[in-house]
């Protein structure tokens, strides 16, 4: 099966974790850090889980799976080994056309989750399509080592550049190929020696745009 990878705004919205063990505290953690709005359903909360719910960053029904718990939900992940249930829960999803992933098990999930690498707003997201998981961590791994605290700095700089280089280049393929000017340029290398000063210098020589 091909997949069509996305990039979801769950900022805000309900999403609902089935399941209290270490995959479940594992998706509820990329989920915070998506901000989203996350609902955990669940007799046995893991102690992170907990953690969560007494500092207030998420909700916990701590209970059993019932038919209706995901009215309202706008992505929904099981992560339980109770096949049954996991078939439940999909079942309710499909009716209510929620997005679903059931962890560890293709068949009812309508998306899979790739391993990811972060450093800042960069975000590296790599997919097996669920045939070999394993290898999308061990590539996410060698990745996580390629990228630093430079290329993070790099993309706050640059976000705020976009909107004075609109306004100062009309034209897109002009504001392509700055684009690609900049990122080809020592402007990272600066930044990993922490010379910031050098790098928005360089930044301004290559837009050929001042700062404000």
């Amino acid at each position: 099966m091909n997949y069509y990878p996305i990039f979801l705004n769950l900022q805000g919205r309900l999403c609902v974790v089935i399941g209290g063990g270490p995959m479940a505290t594992e998706k509820v953690h990329g989920l915070l850090a998506a901000e989203a709005h996350v609902r955990v359903i669940t007799p046995e909360p893991s102690a992170r889980i907990l953690q969560w719910v007494a500092e207030g960053a998420i909700t916990c029904l701590a209970r059993r799976y019932l038919p209706g718990d995901l009215a309202g939900a706008f992505l929904v992940i099981s992560a339980t080994e109770d096949s049954a249930l996991n078939a439940q829960v999909w079942a309710e999803a499909q009716t209510r056309n929620i997005p679903i992933n059931t962890v560890d098990d293709t068949p009812h999930c309508n998306f899979i989750a790739p391993s990811i690498a972060r450093r800042g707003d960069l975000t590296v997201a790599i997919s097996t399509s669920g045939k070999a998981p394993a290898l999308a961590v061990r590539l996410r791994e060698k990745i996580e080592t390629m990228l630093g605290a430079e290329h993070a700095r790099f993309l706050e700089l640059a976000g705020s550049l976009r909107e004075p280089l609109a306004q100062h280049y009309p034209d897109f393929a002009t504001r392509k190929a700055l684009w690609y000017r900049l990122v080809d340029s020592d402007v990272l290398e600066l930044l990993r020696e922490c010379n910031e000063t050098a790098a928005r210098q360089r930044i301004y020589e290559i837009m050929g745009i001042t700062p404000a």
